[in-house]
């Protein structure tokens, strides 16, 4: 009997090319698709009316049963609350990968094996192997597209139950493979916009879902020296150089903020390096070391990654030492580690 695989389907090429792949594998399939949020979503984003009509279409056209299951509470609770408490905190957090730990894999997969599912499947551009009596989460073969860096969060329980079809194939053949078996979703765009923020302005997201207050307070430099009055930590992160409203002889950046003292600490460019940062919210895919141990590392999703050295600190944190200057380190984001073509594990930066 073939096994049963149902396919997280977003309404995008890439899910919609996994589900193709499978069915030609001979998995007995299904599409999913998560409701995750009333609100309207953004032109562009993900989970939009028209999005679940194209994963409806593909998953018709491939004559797969096609599920809607409703998650909305969960989001709004794991994802938006989160959100917005990360921004009340100071950080810049990533909702997408912590839409992913609790929904996709959670959720979704909770869902699957109720319903006497064997696995469940995406369309990220990353690979799953088992070798040594353990499984690994693989860099995906197109380095440009590679997603492993977003599922860095993934348990060996979830792996186990994870296929990732189109983690072997490069974007070009992906659309290519769309086109020749009609699928109307071949040359569609892909998402790029947090879907509960539909017009980008995540600080009228914040102030009127979040209730979050934005109150003015100093733009200062290293010395302590006020520069400026910035309206409202959450309307800045790291790196930031527009839109600061500051008048100075050399351009300034954000280099930090600080919660506690409602202060924007501005620098310039050379000031955003560090070799430093402490990772929290660890998860380990490969063995958790208990001494330090040598990776490569990013903290963002498009970064290429550097050599670096980890140190758990017993505590559930992590000491994270790059052998060459960062840039933008940033609060609330992930740090990802690699051995290779594996995620060792990965945090979030503190």
């Amino acid at each position: 009997m073939a096994k049963k695989v149902m396919i997280a389907m977003s309404g995008g090429v890439d899910s919609s090319a996994a589900a193709l792949l499978l069915k030609k594998q001979g998995y007995d399939c299904a599409g999913a698709m998560l409701k995750l949020y009333d609100g309207e979503t953004a032109e562009g984003g993900c989970c939009s009316a028209a999005d679940a009509e194209d994963a409806r279409s593909v998953a018709y056209r491939l004559g797969m049963e096609f599920y809607v299951f409703n998650e909305t509470e969960r989001f709004a609770r794991d994802v938006m609350d989160f959100f917005v408490a990360e921004y009340r905190a100071g950080h810049t957090p990533n909702p997408c990968i912590d839409c992913n730990r609790c929904l996709k894999f959670g959720a979704l997969l909770d869902r699957a094996l109720t319903l006497g599912y064997d696995y469940i499947a995406t369309g990220h551009y990353a690979r799953v192997s088992y070798e040594d009596g353990r499984y690994h989460l693989l860099r995906g073969r197109d380095a440009r597209k590679d997603q492993s860096y977003v599922l860095y969060q993934l348990t060996q329980e979830q792996l186990s139950h994870l296929l990732l079809p189109i983690g072997e194939y490069d974007k070009p053949s992906i659309r290519a493979l769309a086109a020749e078996a009609g699928l109307r979703n071949a040359g569609k765009p892909d998402s790029q916009d947090i879907c509960f923020v539909p017009d980008g302005d995540y600080v009228n997201f914040l102030r009127d879902y979040g209730q979050v207050e934005l109150n003015e307070g100093d733009f200062v430099d290293k010395s302590g020296r006020v520069l400026g009055r910035h309206r409202g930590l959450a309307a800045y992160t790291t790196g930031q150089r527009k839109g600061l409203g500051v008048s100075a002889d050399s351009r300034l950046y954000v280099i930090s903020k600080d919660a506690e003292t409602n202060t924007v600490l501005l620098g310039d460019d050379a000031d955003l390096f560090t070799t430093e940062l402490t990772a929290a919210r660890l998860n380990w895919i490969e063995p958790a070391p208990d001494a330090p141990v040598r990776v490569t590392a990013k903290t963002r999703y498009s970064q290429r990654e550097s050599a670096a050295t980890v140190t758990p600190d017993g505590g559930g944190t992590a000491r994270v030492v790059f052998d060459e200057p960062q840039r933008a380190v940033t609060a609330g984001q992930a740090v990802v580690f690699y051995d290779g073509e594996r995620v060792v594990g990965g945090g979030t930066i503190q």
